[in-house]
């Protein structure tokens, strides 16, 4: 997630660069053959202006439905971390014993799964899928691409939460991340059996792994469901007519001023217009996918990181990770 107050205009330009150095290239000929052999091959420009209109509607409607799917995994996240302040308070709380020092070590043991959890999940969600923008996802930190390097870089954080043998059981598994959870009812079930905590606090603890499960279900369906290719399709393609036919009813406009070589502003304003439309239809596109890993997701290692930190201190740790900081204006 980008940090930053503003995008800069050249952050912006060079990023979707591509479009407007097309469409110069695309009016200057036509505009060198209307201005040179004074034939009339404009086109009336009321039309087009029309199907620009339509256009720019249909694009509004992707960009509001792909910011829906990323406001709402944010506020998936958000859920997540409440949740997880719930769940490290309860676990803190209602777990009781004569034993202080086991009754510390199970505290730490489901805390530390439940970090384990969120560690699994984030890896998951940044696993790639054919329809995301793989080749712009940000170098250096989201590269697990095939399941070697899944396993190899999600080992590295797991392995200090819970025992090798556990996270060796769960590798075997087609979701690592469902595992976790449901282990952790297990041994919450297995508590609950040898008085740990009485039934309604069972029944609470039931609750709050309920909800982790509604959540990452919900993050899955936006990471495993694409925005409708079919949406996504047309508004490229009507795009790509609207820029098409552009150029032709701008000579309509600028081949009538009493200047003749005012025809001559077709080719700039042909590629100011071209970008402008083409860019939102790229804010839209790069917004459906809010777990892909380029500059514009949802910061969702940051948002785990602030969740094991805070858990780690209701625990009563001191030594704990720092948060996550922004680099370059993007935090990951």
């Amino acid at each position: 997630m980008y940090t930053k107050r503003n995008y800069n205009f050249w952050m912006t330009f060079n990023w979707s660069r591509q479009p407007f150095f097309i469409a110069v290239i695309y009016a200057l000929p036509i505009t060198a053959l209307a201005h040179f052999s004074h034939w009339d091959i404009s086109l009336p420009w009321q039309p087009i202006s029309v199907l620009g209109i339509s256009v720019a509607f249909y694009l509004g409607f992707k960009n509001n439905s792909s910011y829906d799917r990323t406001w709402e995994a944010r506020k998936i996240w958000g859920g997540i971390v409440n949740s997880s302040r719930t769940f490290g308070a309860a676990v803190t709380s209602f777990i009781q014993g004569e034993d202080k020092a086991e009754v510390q070590n199970i505290r730490r043991r489901l805390i530390y799964r439940h970090i384990a959890w969120l560690t699994a999940m984030r890896y998951q969600l940044r696993l790639s899928r054919d329809w995301e923008h793989k080749e712009d996802r940000v170098k250096g930190l989201y590269s697990p691409i095939i399941c070697e390097e899944y396993f190899n870089n999600m080992d590295q954080e797991v392995m200090n939460l819970i025992d090798e043998e556990e996270f060796e059981r769960y590798k075997t598994k087609t979701n690592i991340a469902t595992q976790i959870i449901a282990s952790q009812a297990r041994e919450l079930q297995h508590l609950h059996e040898l008085g740990y905590f009485d039934s309604f606090r069972h029944m609470e603890f039931h609750r709050l792994i309920s909800t982790f499960y509604d959540d990452q279900g919900r993050s899955e369906r936006i990471k495993n469901f694409p925005f409708p290719r079919q949406y996504a399709s047309v508004a490229l393609w009507n795009t790509m007519v609207f820029a098409a036919l552009l150029p032709w009813g701008l000579l309509n406009v600028f081949a009538g001023m009493e200047n003749s070589w005012r025809i001559w502003l077709t080719v700039p304003f042909n590629a100011l217009i071209t970008w402008v439309f083409f860019l939102m239809e790229k804010i839209g596109d790069y917004s459906e996918n809010p777990f892909e890993g380029s500059y514009n997701d949802v910061p969702i290692t940051s948002i785990s990181r602030a969740i094991e930190i805070d858990l780690r201190e209701i625990l009563g740790e001191t030594e704990v990770p720092k948060s996550i900081a922004a680099v370059d204006g993007f935090l990951m």
